[in-house]
């Protein structure tokens, strides 16, 4: 059989240089140590700085590399496993879980996309929650939690005052509602300037975003979209809701 179009394509130079770097990272650099500046790097490994650029850019969505405000590029950790899930009638992240730290509560319109999934009025106001996610002392997810009036009805005036506090009182009274399931998709995005800003990455950083619909009888009681840092975590979907370390990551400490 003669060769296919796709055999006879020439390997681009930017990854093999991902390749070739990749090994330096295991060899010559260690976990938190500053590469140096793009142009020693390129005129170490005797290419243009937009390949150079390319490469880094891979590695870094590979989780490899981390881009910091005011350090520069640096050799990152291994990723921690982040369980996503719970068990099929659960919610993720209940009011008393200290991994997820509430920020603050506003009633606000959902964007459009959030709407739909929503299943209410173009225009309605929800109850929008806004939470960090902590692992292993870090800042590893932004999550925005759309809720609707009709899910929590019994949250007071007093109880929706500001801020975390109305954010617990939504979660408190979400937590009650009985689930039927759930939906859950994954997809990788970038990361807009308020998300960076709270994960410590740069704007436009490769993400994660988790987006879930929790059902009940009468539809859809919330909708809740998380971006994860997708240079730090490896996302994982059992029931336990335990973080978990991969046998890969366990390797790379053990190195």
């Amino acid at each position: 059989m003669g060769t296919t179009q796709l055999e006879s394509v020439q390997e681009p130079k930017y990854w093999h240089l991902k390749t070739v770097l990749s090994e330096a990272l295991d060899s010559d650099f260690a976990v938190g140590e500053v590469l140096p500046n793009e142009r020693d790097l390129a005129a170490r490994f005797g290419v243009a700085r937009a390949t150079l650029r390319q490469a880094l850019e891979q590695l870094e969505l590979e989780g490899r590399l981390q881009r910091r405000r005011g350090v520069g590029t640096t050799v990152a950790p291994p990723r921690v496993g982040v369980a996503v899930a719970t068990a099929q009638h659960g919610w993720v992240g209940g009011d008393t879980d200290q991994a997820w730290q509430p920020v603050e509560c506003t009633v606000d319109t959902a964007p459009a996309a959030v709407t739909a999934l929503l299943g209410t009025e173009a225009g309605e106001s929800v109850h929008v929650v806004r939470r960090i996610r902590v692992a292993q002392g870090q800042a590893v997810a932004a999550e925005l939690l759309y809720v609707p009036t009709s899910s929590v009805p019994e949250l007071s005036a007093i109880e929706a005052s500001s801020g975390p506090a109305r954010a617990r009182s939504v979660l408190r009274e979400l937590h009650r509602l009985d689930l039927d399931g759930q939906d859950r998709s994954v997809e990788l995005g970038s990361a807009r300037a308020d998300d960076a800003k709270e994960l410590d990455r740069l704007p436009g950083a490769p993400v994660l975003v988790v987006t879930t619909r929790y059902l009940a009888t009468a539809g859809t009681a919330a909708v809740s979209i998380a971006i994860y840092r997708a240079d730090t975590c490896r996302l994982t979907f059992g029931d336990s809701g335990a973080l978990e370390i991969s046998h890969d990551d366990q390797e790379r400490k053990a190195s």
